[in-house]
């Protein structure tokens, strides 16, 4: 029971809400000294781990970078900029982006997400296009960034598998090899392509609906204000 020492100052640490990275290392160490394990190897365990999935740590680094940008009005910048182009709406924003996002996947290229793209850069030209210099209104605005994550989810689910070597498409292999049936990848992937095509034509339908919504509430906005100015 004393190896599981690890669990419980995991447990303590974020209930106390102490630093995570800290308390996971922590916990790292107290279950290695309980196991048996001295220092030194418990020191180049965790190096170890960390050269092995070097690369996850560049999510920890991108977050940062994002928060700082977003610091010095990169939202606002995006917002900006969008509003130079008066026949961008809200859903062509997003339907431009899942398209990008599925053909960068399916080249093999992922440099798409939610916190260093969509909330940074596609929300904000989204929200900028749909309020043309007016204030959105609280529900609106939040259904205009679901709208944008959903682009993103859309993209990202319906396009990685078009690429031969993601690891989706390498765990279906893996099933089906399994399993006794002999598979290709490259055809795999082919078949992934009607799919992806499928789910961006019915993504398109869905967002041409929400600019309809996003124009129907302009037209009450400006018809509010046309009121009072006769009054």
């Amino acid at each position: 029971m004393i190896k599981l020492v690890g669990v419980v100052i995991v447990i303590i640490g974020l209930l106390l809400k102490l630093n995570p990275l800290l308390v996971v290392i922590l916990a790292g160490v107290a279950t290695g000294l309980a196991g048996g394990m001295d220092f030194l190897s418990i020191l180049t365990t965790i190096g170890d781990a960390f050269t092995t999935n070097r690369y996850m740590s560049l999510f920890v680094l991108i977050m940062p970078v994002i928060g700082l940008m977003e610091r010095h009005g990169l939202r606002e910048q995006a917002g900006n900029f969008i509003r130079g182009f008066r026949n961008l709406t809200a859903g062509r924003i997003m339907m431009l982006y899942m398209l990008f996002r599925q053909v960068t996947l399916a080249l093999g290229i992922n440099i798409g997400g939610h916190p260093n793209f969509i909330r940074p850069i596609v929300s904000p030209m989204a929200e900028a296009a749909a309020a043309k210099g007016k204030t959105l209104p609280k529900d609106l605005q939040d259904q205009v960034r679901s709208y944008a994550a959903s682009s993103e989810n859309y993209g990202n689910f319906y396009g990685q598998l078009m690429f031969i070597a993601t690891g989706g498409l390498l765990l279906i292999k893996g099933v089906f090899t399994s399993a006794g049936y002999t598979v290709e990848l490259g055809k795999m992937a082919l078949y992934a392509i009607p799919t992806a095509v499928c789910a961006f034509l019915l993504a398109a339908v869905r967002f041409t609906l929400f600019d309809r919504k996003i124009a129907a509430w302009m037209k009450d906005i400006s018809s509010e204000t046309k009121g009072g100015e006769d009054k």
